[in-house]
């Protein structure tokens, strides 16, 4: 969102308001994404939309936000207000909403209209669609979000990424014979709780056998990159991958976020070039939505791994100078690994 129009909806605020509904926080997921007790019906009758800007207002602040269907229609980082199982969500794409704002449950909310439909110009760049029909896709690969990784100087037949290839979803079967046909030993699971674990091993036996083995790990992580959560748990799934051989495979749900985010990391301790990180990342929109490189859409997408970068390099813009150097002081500073550390990860990629 430009400043521009921030300043100008904080502007607007004391005389516009026109519709508001008022609540609490009922639940904080693990994702500190904070769902309130305000149901969809109340925020229907108040006159609450999809394509709206809204003040939110919490105990210690307020928050302009957009009204939207998903995360991704904001940029990283930003704040949004959502329907999800029937009640209004509150939220930062890549983010801890609750971290932020210092909520918790019972936490008083109030929600109320500024701008009526000013978002939906923004909404209709950002709302692709996917589909779950194989035919829709030009491959298997395609479909599945599967493809070897070689950017840098990581080797053929060393790194996989993917959609989960272990789940009762349309994708599952394909990701499942692409990783068998691939040979991978070791997975890196980035989505799964315990309990999820054991449901996908019911779904395939090759990923079975390779958990029987201790050639699974699971991190159930967030997808917030710069949280203290994500960088221990990717910090454990590194050191798998030193302890163990390749092939890898690196997945979350759809391949596309978390994955992401990890294999950016990777490629450019290999020293892949910015252009083709950045390219890498949003290759699984294309994948999935189609999104044509040049499009508005396309740059939506990629600026999200470049800001990651560019706040992980304070502010400075990233390019083939520095990306591998920014990549290896997060592993360092954020992530925890040592440099003999790093040095036998990349070994194994080599």
């Amino acid at each position: 969102m430009k400043k521009a129009l921030l300043l100008s909806i904080v502007m607007a605020f004391a005389v516009a308001a026109i519709a508001s509904v008022s609540g609490v926080v009922a639940e904080i997921d693990r994702f500190g994404n904070v769902h309130t007790d305000i149901a969809e019906d109340a925020v229907k009758q108040a006159g609450l939309e999809v394509g709206d800007i809204v003040l939110v207002t919490l105990p210690e602040t307020t928050v302009v936000s957009p009204f939207v269907r998903t995360y991704g229609d904001v940029d990283r980082g930003d704040p949004l207000v959502r329907i999800t199982g029937g009640r209004l969500q509150l939220a930062i794409n890549y983010g801890n909403y609750a971290e932020v704002y210092g909520l918790e449950a019972g936490s008083p909310v109030k929600v109320e209209v500024v701008e009526k439909g000013t978002y939906l110009d923004e909404l209709e760049i950002r709302n692709l669609v996917r589909t779950y029909d194989r035919a829709d896709y030009e491959s298997d690969e395609v479909f599945a979000n599967f493809r070897e990784v070689t950017l840098g100087s990581i080797a053929p037949g060393k790194l996989y990424r993917s959609t989960h290839p272990a789940m009762d979803h349309a994708w599952g079967p394909y990701a499942n014979r692409l990783m068998r046909e691939a040979g991978i030993k070791t997975v890196i699971n980035l989505s799964d709780s315990d309990e999820e674990l054991a449901k996908a091993y019911d779904y395939c036996d090759y990923y079975k056998a390779l958990g029987e083995e201790g050639n699974v790990i699971n991190l159930f992580m967030g997808v917030d990159l710069l949280s203290d959560d994500f960088a221990q748990k990717l910090r454990d799934g590194l050191l798998f991958m030193i302890d163990r051989e390749p092939p890898y495979l690196v997945h979350c749900v759809e391949g596309k976020d978390r994955a992401g985010l990890t294999i950016a990391l990777l490629a450019a301790i290999m020293d892949a070039p910015a252009e083709e990180v950045f390219k890498d990342y949003a290759k699984s929109y294309e994948n999935f939505y189609h999104v044509e490189p040049g499009t508005p859409a396309y740059a939506a997408v990629q600026k999200i791994i470049i800001d990651i970068f560019t706040e992980l390099n304070s502010g400075i813009p990233v390019d083939d100078s520095n990306i591998k150097n920014i990549a290896m002081r997060y592993l360092v500073d954020r992530v925890g690994l040592t440099l003999d550390e790093i040095r036998a990860l990349q070994e194994k990629l080599r």
